[in-house]
């Protein structure tokens, strides 16, 4: 163990991160957001950080947008 107490965890058999691939998204969608604040003016990073999700999902077949949403109402907690 280092001298400070700190250890990195185990990485698996791989050598790969244990989070999952959402998590990954997730969090590098944040430290785009928080570049994007420090970078651009507000206004513009807020465009960009609310548009591009919508605009992705605008251009999906309606099927797939079902699909989509049948995906997400699957996830609820207690059900």
């Amino acid at each position: 163990m280092p001298e400070n107490g700190w250890h990195r965890a185990d990485p698996g058999p791989e050598g790969w991160s244990d989070m999952s691939t959402g998590t990954k998204y997730l969090l590098g969608g944040a430290a785009a957001a928080v570049i994007a604040f420090i970078l651009l003016p507000n206004w513009i990073a807020l465009l960009l950080i609310i548009g591009l999700p919508v605009a992705g999902y605008l251009m999906l077949d309606p099927s797939q947008r079902r699909r989509l949403r049948r995906a997400a109402g699957r996830k609820q907690i207690g059900r």
